[in-house]
């Protein structure tokens, strides 16, 4: 058998513990800082010994995190052939998940890779994006971010008024409106039900949703801009002639899948969003079904099932669909809505699709 160096590397913020197969056959611990110094350092050594023992190649697998993609350019860059592993894809007893530690980790991650190289098992690795995807990301990424920390004010702001049992008068309208926020305004000044402490609070919260709501509209014109770009033009512009899709559902599409020429069938799609049912299999009996993985983006999941609702509500032609499913039993209306999702994803991955095949 072949020999290789092997390394399973258990990434963290400030360390990078790794699990080494070396030239000799041998398994031994190393520990570096994570950064750039500390990449360096681990690249240096593993290259020079690889040199020794007659130029043998190095394989490196790490979890995909927070962190980026910093190691993988970099382990790319210094010829070693780097996996970025999906950690929902990486199977774990109980007693694993109980007794772990960083080292233990790496070993696992270790012999992912040795399964791979050695037996041929398919290695649960993600696609990677390249460099301009993930910048556009964190913007798309952050507007979203936004929206859901101003609803969480929001739900802070009627909390508020619950408590002190205020309540909007009919004329500020239903939703976030402006004779809203004009009645909260009043109240964060004269109301007496809130008492001094409350209105301070209330007119605290108010400062939070103004400057979130701010920062909203100066990424909207960002947004706006990349919607522009060549790379996502006619797909978001086709996915917003979509029921329910508006400009940042279509971008966070985009920008999530990024090239969908990567999926061969919706039933990928469905897999790769999460929205399919989870399988069980024991013995001699029949597989059965299980709620979905919810592996993948869950900023994905959200914009559809926002999407859909949005259809919904509207009455659109998605609504028959809903009530069809829902009438069977109504504690299934959870179902019909994953079950709407699912349709409109593959729906979007189409018309994405031909899109950008057009833009190419």
């Amino acid at each position: 058998m072949k020999q290789n160096i092997m390394v399973g590397c258990d990434l963290h913020a400030e360390t990078m513990v790794l699990k080494v197969l070396g030239a000799d056959g041998k398994k031994r611990t190393e520990i570096y800082p994570t950064g750039p110094s500390g990449r360096r350092q681990m690249f240096k050594a593993l290259k020079e010994e690889a040199q020794k023992a007659g130029g043998l190649p190095i394989y490196l697998a790490y979890e995909a995190s927070g962190l980026g993609f910093k190691l993988y350019d970099e382990a790319t860059e210094e010829g070693v052939k780097c996996f970025v592993l999906a950690p929902t894809k990486i199977e774990k007893s109980v007693q694993q998940r109980k007794n772990k530690t960083d080292e233990r980790d790496a070993e696992q991650l270790l012999e992912i890779i040795q399964c791979h190289i050695w037996a041929g098992k398919k290695i649960p690795s993600i696609w990677i994006p390249d460099q301009e995807l993930r910048d556009d990301r964190e913007l798309v990424r952050a507007r979203l971010e936004l929206g859901e920390e101003s609803a969480r004010v929001r739900v802070k702001i009627r909390s508020l008024l619950r408590r002190y049992e205020v309540k909007a008068p009919a004329k500020a309208g239903k939703g976030w409106t402006k004779g809203l926020k004009s009645f909260l305004g009043e109240q964060s000044k004269k109301s007496k039900k809130l008492g001094p402490q409350g209105r301070k609070v209330l007119q605290s919260l108010i400062r939070q949703l103004s400057a979130l709501e701010d920062e909203t509209e100066i990424l909207e014109v960002g947004l706006g801009e990349l919607a522009e770009k060549a790379r996502y033009g006619k797909p978001a512009k086709k996915l917003t002639e979509l029921n329910g899709v508006g400009l940042l559902t279509a971008l966070v599409f985009v920008t999530e899948m990024g090239d969908m020429g990567r999926f061969r069938n919706r039933r990928q799609v469905g897999s790769y969003l999460g929205l399919a049912p989870s399988v069980y299999e024991s013995g001699s009996s029949g597989e059965r079904k299980g709620h979905i993985t919810r592996h993948g983006s869950p900023r994905l999941r959200k914009v559809l099932c926002q999407a859909v609702w949005a259809e919904v509500r509207a009455r659109g032609r998605e609504r028959d669909v809903y009530e069809k499913i829902a009438e069977k039993n109504p504690r299934h209306k959870k179902i019909a809505v994953v079950a709407l999702m699912r349709r409109l994803a593959v729906r979007m991955w189409h018309v994405g699709l031909e899109a950008q095949k057009k833009a190419a």
